[in-house]
């Protein structure tokens, strides 16, 4: 039996934290850094359980992102991954509705930084890619993040939004986008 289960970080206790966060280092082949954990801690996890076994993750925080001369709050998709035995049956799109209902219902849009691989689960749940170019605002400043155009995508959430038009994000450490 797989169930879905959706929780604040303030609600999951030690074990299944660190039960994410060891799924996440097997999901993404230890290519997960410590910053990339604590991008998505302090939002609502979805977490997906087989048989009493986390086999899946995904988190939603808020961020703020510079569009038009607004700051639209944003739910920033994180830390989406299923443990490799567990791929193709069904567990990231399952995430995916979890994450967005929780957008749907909180914010004026969805956004995340995504792989090349991984951009067929989100262009076939709706998500589109931002067209125009990426910013960071930064300790300095606005700075261009170039580097991060072809990656980020949008749920728009009552929001008209002009995909061609300049994005910034809130500044982070590690990976801003």
């Amino acid at each position: 039996m797989t169930e879905v289960r959706i929780a604040h970080t303030a609600d999951l206790d030690a074990a299944t934290l660190a039960a994410a966060r060891g799924l996440l280092d097997e999901a993404f082949a230890g290519d997960f850094a410590d910053h990339d954990w604590d991008h998505g801690l302090g939002g609502v996890h979805a977490l997906v359980w087989s048989r009493g076994e986390l086999v899946g993750h995904a988190s939603v925080v808020q961020r703020r992102l510079l569009y038009g001369g607004r700051a639209l709050r944003a739910g920033y998709v994180e830390g989406v991954g299923v443990r490799p035995g567990h791929r193709g049956r069904g567990h990231g799109r399952s995430l995916m509705a979890a994450v967005e209902r929780v957008i749907r219902g909180a914010y004026e849009l969805g956004a995340l930084s995504t792989s090349e691989e991984a951009r067929g689960l989100y262009a076939a749940r709706g998500w589109l890619p931002w067209l125009g170019p990426t910013f960071a605002l930064t300790p300095m400043g606005i700075a261009r993040t170039e580097e991060d155009d072809d990656g980020v995508y949008v749920l728009p959430v009552g929001t008209d939004l002009d995909r061609t038009a300049e994005l910034v994000c809130d500044w982070r450490d590690g990976d801003v986008w």
